[in-house]
């Protein structure tokens, strides 16, 4: 299995067309890609502009099959908008799960 874990700051102002955009896409994501297991959103607890999406995915396949979805590719630029810097994305191999 993989994980990716990606740290985004979101412009304060953006944060609740962010989280519009992003549960639209986990709607897709969930209904579509069985080869995904989790795709949360998650906020830091002492802010209001930082972000972890947590993914999981089975193989490689299934993370390149999220990669190419038109739902995605739609996403990705007004997700790009709200943000405040660049991301920070890391792949992980899932070693344990509960």
């Amino acid at each position: 299995m993989i994980a990716i874990v990606a740290m985004l700051t979101i412009k304060d102002g953006s944060q609740s067309e962010f989280e519009a955009v992003f549960n639209e896409l986990a709607r897709e994501v969930r209904a579509n890609e069985p080869g995904c297991q989790v795709y949360d959103l998650c906020r830091k607890r002492e802010s209001t502009t930082e972000y972890v999406i947590v993914e999981r995915y089975s193989d490689a396949d299934a993370v390149s099959h999220h990669m190419k979805t038109d739902y995605f590719r739609a996403a990705s630029p007004k997700i790009g908008a709200c943000l405040d810097g660049r991301p920070t994305v890391g792949q992980y191999d899932v070693l344990a799960t509960a």
